[in-house]
């Protein structure tokens, strides 16, 4: 089963599953040969949206990827480029930094726009997303720099990632275009979002979600509390449907009503080629809370 396409406007849509490249520059082969078949691998199951942020790798992995492009350019057709901006790191690509901190004054974000579409070697980045929360941010500045990136033909849509509902309306209610999505941090091993007004938001704007870290960045299977109570039925459930544990979890958040869209990151080849396999599950609704009380370690009130 190939992995479907999800809208995220009239004019955008992505597949319902993403490839995170953040982990990229670990890889033991990097070179654009490797990374073109870790790419070709996605797309064959039809995975075409690929996720990246400017920091990714220090600074490293938006190029990385770019040089794979620049030797394969056939596969730039045949994707979509999320990528975001405002994390400053302490890194020796930026000797003036300081300290970590955030940066969404339009004269930063409207450069890392430019610096991501030389990296990557795009015409346009599909959806630019802002990484985090700016207690400093202008709401009105970042919205109207956000709008005519748009209207520029820079990139083709905004939206934030870790945002509070009160962070997405705030700098909603100053652009003329519309947030598509918010990435946040989602998985059996961080269910906050279902209950803190992330999820409410986002099927109240029908704003599909992409979530970061779907498996908890590992965690899952871990000696952590959570992960040892999810563990024998997710080995139930994995037999039971033919699958690996990994489909199981990420079939739990593509039942969820707000169209959550995973955001996948590995090196290891193999694992690519299974990712649509979630795609394969169908959770019952007592199956689904089952998992979501092992998780939570109590049942629901």
């Amino acid at each position: 089963m190939n992995v479907p396409s999800i809208a995220l406007s009239k004019e955008i849509s992505l597949s319902r599953m993403a490839y995170g490249v953040w982990r990229l520059s670990e890889a033991a082969d990097t070179s654009p040969n490797a990374v073109a078949g870790r790419i070709q691998a996605c797309l064959d199951q039809g995975i075409t949206t690929f996720d990246h942020a400017d920091i990714y790798g220090d600074y490293r992995c938006e190029s990385l990827f770019g040089d794979t492009l620049r030797a394969h350019p056939a596969l730039k057709a045949k994707m979509q480029i999320v990528t975001k901006t405002d994390i400053m790191l302490l890194s020796q690509q930026w000797p003036t930094t300081r300290v970590k901190h955030y940066d969404t004054t339009p004269a930063h974000v409207s450069a890392s726009v430019e610096r991501s579409l030389q990296r990557i070697g795009v015409e346009v980045i599909d959806v630019l997303l802002i990484h985090r929360p700016d207690p400093l941010m202008d709401a009105q500045a970042l919205g109207a720099c956000l709008d005519a990136l748009i209207d520029a033909g820079k990139i083709r849509a905004a939206g934030v990632s870790n945002f509070m509902p009160w962070d997405m309306d705030l700098l909603q209610s100053c652009m003329k275009h519309r947030l598509v999505t918010n990435q946040i941090e989602l998985s059996l091993m961080a269910t906050a979002p279902l209950t803190n007004g992330q999820m409410a938001q986002a099927q109240q704007h029908r704003q599909p979600v992409m979530a970061w870290s779907p498996l908890g960045g590992g965690r899952l299977w871990s000696q952590e509390p959570a992960a040892l109570r999810l563990s024998a039925k997710l080995k139930a459930l994995a037999q039971a449907h033919g699958v690996d544990e990994t489909a199981i979890a990420i079939a739990w958040l593509l039942h969820h009503p707000a169209q959550v869209l995973p955001v996948m990151g590995t090196n290891d080849l193999s694992r690519i080629q299974a990712f649509h396999k979630a795609f394969e599950v169908k959770l019952d609704r007592q199956t689904w809370f089952e998992l979501y009380e092992l998780a939570q370690g109590a049942e629901v009130p």
